[in-house]
């Protein structure tokens, strides 16, 4: 007998006694654990959910908490001021080996439901007794209702960001003037201390370099001259 399942945003065919890698669960090594989005059921007899299979499930039991192989990112930029970022990423995997497939009686087996480590609640839902399945259901619940309540208490209690003081009506120039400066990029030159013309006509190679990074818009002051425009208009 087989069944195709879903977990972590994927399906697997599997059979008892198979040893799966899947997307990183909220569980223990030793732990039995139970599937229970079943989508097809095969052996003698096929079903097939819609989507899922009511009262199907997939019992597995927890081998370890490992890392997959280490994947490369690497970016180049190939501009004047051209950069390079390299990164590394091991993702987190859950070792699982099926024991037993329940074509039915599944949400009566007491065994805890497998919640992905990055579910909402997914703590609270660990932590329900297995023992009790009724109980299980109700806390299963009461965890999914909290869980959405306290990250809202979260971000009330969070302290709020100091927005970015913008420069005072005739303290400065009006910088977009100068093509290729819009609203939103003079707020951000305000948030940096640029406020005339003077400064950007003063700003080195290292100061472009910096400016661009920090304000995410590589190659954008040399390719629309802006040094030049700022130069011309601060001269009146």
């Amino acid at each position: 007998m087989f069944a195709v399942m879903k977990t972590g945003g994927k399906q697997y065919k599997v059979q008892s006694g198979d040893i799966l890698r899947v997307e990183k669960l909220a569980a223990n090594a030793g732990e039995t654990i139970q599937f229970n989005d079943v989508l097809m059921l095969g052996g003698d007899k096929v079903t097939v959910g819609a989507p899922l299979i009511a009262g199907a499930g997939v019992q597995a039991e927890v081998v370890d908490q490992i890392k997959g192989e280490k994947t490369i990112n690497f970016v180049k930029r190939r501009r004047k001021h051209s950069s390079k970022r390299t990164k590394g990423h091991r993702q987190k995997l859950t070792l699982v080996k099926i024991t037993e497939i329940l074509a039915s009686g599944a949400d009566k087996s007491g065994v805890a439901a497998a919640v992905g480590a990055g579910s909402v609640g997914s703590v609270a839902l660990a932590a329900i007794d297995a023992k009790s399945p009724a109980a299980n259901k109700d806390q299963v619940k009461k965890a999914s209702k909290a869980a959405p309540a306290e990250k809202a208490e979260e971000k009330k209690a969070a302290p709020k960001k100091a927005a970015p003081k913008k420069a005072a009506k005739g303290d400065g120039d009006d910088l977009s003037t100068i093509s290729g400066v819009g609203p939103v990029i003079v707020k951000k030159l305000h948030a940096e201390g640029v406020t005339t013309f003077a400064q950007i006509a003063a700003w080195t190679d290292a100061d472009v370099e910096a400016i661009e990074e920090k304000l995410s818009f590589k190659g954008r002051v040399g390719r629309e001259e802006w040094i030049k425009q700022a130069k011309e208009l601060a001269k009146g």
